[in-house]
């Protein structure tokens, strides 16, 4: 990842999204040439000089203060998700990443794996900051089973989202499906922005679809803790879920995702889809050799 410019792009993106409204700014006379912040405005916000904050919008980070970044973060209105990726980024600009952040991670430990075998009335599965998939219980095997027709391994949810047809049949609600798979990527490549898996996977994506290139140039970052998620599933049919997603403290970068349906709604669909999952072989989740 090109550090400094993703710094830069990040900043303008930010500013271009709020209005003088939102940051309470009164505006005199209506020849404006853009809808969002200028930098002026921007740097009047935070306490900066413009020729200051012009140099962070180029991407030059040398010396920049965490106090100076909480400014930002506050003069753009930015959320816990975006305020941690200004800090990610204004790191790695300014090279204090030495080599990869954290250890990319392959496979799950065993008794991870003996804790979602365990759960046989949730779908689950564990992913890395990538989106590979690199273990699931039976359930959450057979809940994402189109993502696992193909043989290829770890099996990757971004690369299903943008590059297999049948996600438009497996979420229902693709655009924040997608929406949601380029944020955690954005998020993960502030982290670890040296990963060169993560690096290969979103060049892959950028030059395969366009749906990808263009939200990757949104610049948006998520934390993705717990929700809803819709499914078409090709047996059950539809089915609404909520989701709680736990990152792993002695396996840093890995994620647990489990989902359970509100009382009086989809219990009966996952009882079916357990019944069904009793009856499917379970192929390996994830032999990782596309690892860095």
């Amino acid at each position: 990842m090109d550090t400094s410019k993703d710094l830069g792009e990040f900043l303008t993106s930010r500013r271009a999204r709020i209005t003088p409204q939102q940051a309470g700014l009164t505006l005199y006379g209506g020849n404006r040439r853009v809808p969002g912040l200028r930098r002026q405005e921007v740097a009047m916000l935070a306490g900066l000089s413009v020729e200051y904050l012009t140099r962070l919008e180029r991407g030059t980070a040398g010396g920049v203060s965490d106090s100076v970044l909480d400014a930002l973060a506050r003069a753009l209105q930015l959320d816990e998700a975006e305020t941690s990726h200004l800090f990610d980024l204004a790191r790695a600009a300014r090279g204090s990443h030495r080599g990869p952040r954290r250890q990319s991670q392959s496979r799950v430990r065993p008794s991870v794996q003996r804790i979602l075998d365990s759960m046989t009335t949730t779908p689950a599965f564990v992913r890395n900051g990538r989106l590979d998939v690199l273990a699931t219980n039976p359930l959450g095997h057979v809940l994402y089973a189109p993502v696992f027709d193909e043989p290829a391994r770890p099996a990757n949810l971004a690369r299903f989202c943008f590059l297999d047809p049948r996600a438009g049949e497996l979420y229902p609600n693709w655009d924040d499906a997608a929406d949601t798979s380029v944020a955690l990527l954005r998020t993960e490549a502030g982290r670890d922005p040296y990963n060169k898996a993560l690096t290969n996977l979103v060049g892959e994506l950028a030059t395969r679809s366009d749906a990808f290139r263009t939200r990757w140039a949104r610049h948006d970052v998520r934390l993705h803790r717990t929700g809803s998620k819709r499914f078409c599933h090709p047996v059950v049919g539809e089915l609404a879920l909520a989701f709680d997603a736990m990152e792993l403290p002695a396996d840093p970068g890995l994620t647990l995702t489990a989902y359970s349906a509100e009382p009086g709604t989809a219990e009966e669909k996952l009882r079916l889809l357990a019944s069904w999952a009793a009856t499917v072989a379970q192929p390996e989740t994830a032999p990782a050799a596309d690892q860095a």
